[in-house]
């Protein structure tokens, strides 16, 4: 995250409590992939937090290299896959399933080339400024396509999926991805990775709403039974 390892720490504790309260929300198992989220990106932030106290200090070289590849495999490995797996779970329309799918397997093989690229290449974390910035070695002539495919495969799924506002956390994505492409190009990964762990609140928001809808379906449901019954 940008600033300092206290913004990064308080950052993760509240991401944190609200993927907590998020977690309260969910009432079938088919949401829980996704009401994980913001605790993921607590998780995250943490990791950055850490990364920030050890990048001055040499003698803390292997804590340092714990904490970038925590961070960078939960934002590279991690959410191209976890993003349209978890809408895909909760989709019910056939014709929206069959897209997510393709969505999931762009992500499944974006993974596995960070993945590899993460196992082979170097990453050489810095504090520049009030920024962390991940530089790599990893192939040049791939970057812009590899970044493309995590664009469609982390974002589209939430503009297909068909659970109420999932759209405007899509957009709200999108957006900050391009306000920190636009100012922080840099630092794309720190900055968008604290910009999508504060709009992830979003999430609990969508939970709720589904909360309410199922329980009112659910109250609905009986009401018929007992006026059949009767």
């Amino acid at each position: 995250m940008c600033f300092s390892a206290e913004a990064s720490f308080a950052g993760g504790v509240i991401i944190s409590a609200i993927g907590v309260a998020v977690l309260r929300k969910v009432h079938k198992p088919s949401q829980l992939l996704f009401a994980c989220i913001p605790l993921f990106f607590g998780i995250q932030q943490f990791a950055e937090g850490f990364l920030w106290l050890t990048l001055p200090r040499p003698e803390y070289l292997s804590l340092q290299k714990l904490d970038t590849y925590i961070f960078l495999i939960m934002a590279d490995v991690l959410w191209p896959m976890w993003i349209p797996l978890s809408v895909l779970l909760m989709e019910k329309n056939g014709k929206r399933k069959k897209i997510l799918r393709v969505l999931l397997l762009m992500g499944i093989a974006l993974s596995l080339y960070y993945g590899f690229c993460l196992l082979f290449y170097n990453v050489y974390p810095e504090i520049s400024g009030y920024h962390i910035r991940y530089k790599t070695d990893f192939p040049k002539p791939l970057g812009m396509y590899a970044f493309a495919v995590y664009l469609i495969a982390s974002i589209t799924p939430l503009f297909v999926s068909s659970i109420k506002r999932t759209h405007l956390l899509g957009a709200l994505m999108f957006l900050s991805c391009l306000i920190t492409a636009i100012f922080f190009r840099q630092y794309l990964t720190s900055v968008w990775c604290f910009f999508a762990a504060i709009i992830s609140g979003v999430i609990f928001w969508i939970l709720r709403n589904s909360k309410r809808k199922f329980t009112f379906d659910k109250l609905a449901l009986l009401k018929i039974k007992s006026d059949q019954a009767t």
